[in-house]
C-alpha cells in the first residue's frame, strides 16, 4: 500500500508520513526533522524551471509520463518498504496559501490521479485560486 500527500518543507511535521525531498536543489535551512529520502526523478527540470505555468506543465507532465505510474510506484514503495510507513508526503519549497503561487507538487498529484486513480491530498493550506487543483 502506498498514500501520497504533499507539502511544503516548512509546514511538514513528522506525525504526517516519511518526507521525501522531490526538488532539485536541497533544503538551504535547518529543518527540525530528518530527510533521509529524496526522488530526483520527480523534480523539474531545470530547462523548463522558469518557464510560464502552461509551459511548465507540459513538460513536466511529459517527463511523468515517460517514466510512468509504474516505474514511480516502484521507487516510492522502496521508500515506504524501508521506512516501514506507507504514508510518503512529497516536499519542495512553495507556500501555496499564497495567492497566485502553483508548484510541481500539485502537477505531479493531478497527473498521479489522472493516471492511478488515487488522490495525492496537500497538507498545508492552499489558494484555491492559484493552484492547480
Amino acid at each position: 500500500m502506498l498514500t501520497l500527500f504533499t507539502n511544503r518543507f516548512q509546514a511538514f511535521q513528522p506525525p504526517q508520513g516519511v518526507p521525501v525531498r522531490i526538488t532539485l536543489g536541497g533544503v538551504r535551512f535547518k529543518l527540525p526533522y530528518s530527510l533521509t529520502h529524496s526522488v530526483r526523478e520527480l523534480a523539474p527540470r531545470r530547462d523548463y524551471l522558469s518557464t510560464p505555468e502552461p509551459e511548465f506543465t507540459t513538460a513536466y507532465r511529459g517527463d511523468l509520463d515517460q517514466l510512468g505510474p509504474e516505474r514511480i510506484a516502484a521507487r516510492l514503495r522502496q521508500i515506504a518498504e524501508a521506512e516501514g510507513d506507507h504514508r510518503l508526503v512529497l516536499l519542495c519549497f512553495e507556500d501555496l496559501a499564497k495567492p497566485g503561487l502553483w508548484c510541481h507538487r500539485r502537477t505531479f498529484a493531478a497527473w498521479w490521479k489522472e493516471r492511478t486513480g488515487d488522490e495525492v491530498r496537500e497538507l498545508s493550506p492552499m489558494d484555491q485560486q492559484g493552484t492547480l487543483m
